[in-house]
């Protein structure tokens, strides 16, 4: 089992929880593949929608990577990009940037957010999957 961070819009990462799957890195297969049945992916969204500039700044999803090959979706004419099924939990309180940045272990991975998926230790994300989920 490995754990994910996957980077998104606010308004895209809402989309993909609605729907139950994650589209990554503006809908390129590679890093869905990377993922696995049974890996966790926590979403962090650094602004609210790709259209504008306003900052959100939180991880606000989490969850756990189903059975299947990603898959592509077409969105509108023109556009197909790849998904995966997740699993997401039900988050009660998102996580702000500045609430990890005390930690040590994310010290390690802060400046790979611009990636926009990259693996992360267990330890990681147990810190920030548990402030974030209830239960």
């Amino acid at each position: 089992m490995k754990f994910w961070i996957g980077v998104a819009s606010k308004e895209h990462v809402e989309i993909g929880v609605a729907g139950g799957f994650a589209q990554l890195c503006h809908g390129k297969c590679a890093p869905l593949n990377r993922m696995k049945a049974g890996d966790w992916l926590i979403y962090y969204a650094p602004k609210v929608s790709m259209q504008t500039n306003q900052p959100y700044r939180k991880f606000m999803a989490v969850g756990q990577v189903l059975e299947g090959e990603a898959y592509p979706f077409e969105m509108y004419p023109g556009f197909i990009p790849y998904r995966k099924n997740v699993s997401f939990q039900k988050v009660t309180s998102p996580l702000s940037l500045e609430g990890i940045s005390k930690f040590p272990v994310w010290q390690d991975y802060r400046s790979k957010l611009r990636f926009g998926h990259f693996e992360i230790s267990e330890e990681l994300f147990e810190l920030i999957a548990f402030s974030m989920v209830e239960g």
